[in-house]
């Protein structure tokens, strides 16, 4: 029963080049996105904001009398 003999130099070379395809993946979603894309979905979330906050039971800022 051997172990398997890592190199570690080699494995940490793989985990950063993983880490970086994966950053690089990110960046183009986040960046590669038309600007009309991009408004269109700010808005979107903007407008799932509002609905959301409208349906709140208890607003902050209220007192319990309501006044």
């Amino acid at each position: 029963m051997t172990a398997d003999i890592v190199n570690l130099r080699r494995a940490r070379k793989a985990k950063a080049r993983a880490d970086k395809d994966a950053q690089a993946a990110e960046n183009r979603i986040r960046f590669g996105q038309p600007k009309a894309e991009r408004s269109r979905a700010d808005a979107i979330a903007r407008l799932d904001a509002s609905r959301l906050e409208g349906h709140r039971l208890d607003r902050p800022g209220e007192d319990e009398d309501g006044a």
